[in-house]
């Protein structure tokens, strides 16, 4: 069975509990904040177990890389702590179950994953990713789990993450280009927690598309757009490509705002609060993270991640912000015609 490599003792000798000091979600003074952490490092009863958001926030504020996420998941796993209703949980369980449905397309030594969703095609597509995208792997049976985090269930991705893994190996994908960013944090962040081995390269699209870019240089017209950028929780466990969302925009002639809620500030869509039957939590967030863009006139929210793009593009274009994928708005730099809000066309 795989565990996690975590040391309690650095947890109790760290001198700044960043973990839970920078947490948005919850707050308490420094001594408190640590002897919490070391509770939970030590198996015992801790607050933090009933009041964690799930926002994944604490695995990127760790100074010692400690995985506080991946500890307090495992916790309320070992303990049967559900951080959403049974049904729920169960329901988000057998959704990603492998159940032979999924496409595996002219597999060559690079490949494009989309995890299980069919619609993030769309993103892979245009001069962009020509040279890879008649290589791919998507369904259940290439689907991430860290989605799981969310709701306490170190367990399902103990099982599930091992099986993905082989079966990308046996394809023989030496380089797998991963269209959803969890994907990644799957492959680099969790598996080594859990003391898996990879075999292949995961390499995050933003880095690639970055690359791709610099490649079609001569080709761009800067957008000269002001835009918001919706950083996904799951970009917490790939926090060292973050800076590719800014060079990318660079690129492009886009302007990113510096608003509040950016970069390790970011707030999360809300909807792993709304899981997680935190109505009036997930509203405060989506709130106060929508009137920060407005506040800093954005006219776009670019989005890296489908379900914050799911769960906010409606809300957000009601107040007048155009919601676009990141890649579509490369495509858009590129010539290419996209429909804002939804797939590259």
């Amino acid at each position: 069975m795989y565990s996690l490599k975590h040391d309690v003792e650095r947890c109790a000798a760290c001198p700044t509990v960043d973990c839970l000091m920078k947490c948005q979600y919850i707050q308490m003074d420094r001594d408190r904040a640590r002897e919490e952490m070391v509770k939970i490092g030590r198996g015992e009863d801790s607050i933090l177990l009933e009041q964690c958001a799930c926002c994944y926030g604490c695995e990127e504020y760790c100074p010692r890389g400690n995985h506080p996420c991946y500890l307090i998941s495992d916790r309320r796993n070992e303990r049967g702590i559900l951080a959403a209703s049974r049904p729920v949980t169960d329901q988000f369980i057998l959704i990603g179950e492998p159940c032979g449905e999924y496409e595996v397309s002219n597999i060559e030594e690079t490949a494009l994953s989309f995890c299980s969703f069919e619609p993030l095609k769309a993103f892979g597509r245009g001069k962009i990713f020509e040279e890879v995208a008649s290589s791919y792997v998507v369904g259940a049976e290439f689907m991430c789990p860290a989605v799981y985090l969310h709701f306490g269930k170190t367990s399902v991705i103990k099982e599930r993450l091992p099986r993905v893994i082989e079966r990308i190996t046996n394809l023989g994908i030496k380089q797998l280009i991963c269209l959803h960013d969890e994907c990644y944090g799957s492959f680099t962040s969790i598996a080594p927690a859990f003391g898996m081995e990879v075999p292949f390269k995961p390499v995050h699209y933003l880095e690639y598309v970055h690359g791709r870019l610099q490649e079609l240089k001569s080709e761009i017209t800067p957008l000269n757009i002001t835009v918001a950028y919706q950083r996904p929780c799951s970009s917490r466990l790939s926090q060292d490509k973050y800076h590719f969302v800014k060079d990318i925009l660079d690129l492009i002639g886009v302007h990113l705002v510096d608003r509040q809620y950016q970069g390790e500030n970011a707030l999360c869509c809300g909807e792993p609060m709304r899981v997680a039957e935190l109505e009036e939590t997930a509203d405060d967030v989506q709130r106060r993270n929508i009137a920060d863009m407005l506040a800093h006139q954005a006219g776009y929210c670019i989005f890296n991640c489908p379900a914050c793009q799911i769960a906010l593009s409606e809300k957000v274009f009601k107040k007048g912000i155009i919601p676009l994928h990141i890649t579509d708005l490369c495509r858009m730099a590129l010539g290419e015609t996209v429909e804002p809000g939804g797939a590259a066309q």
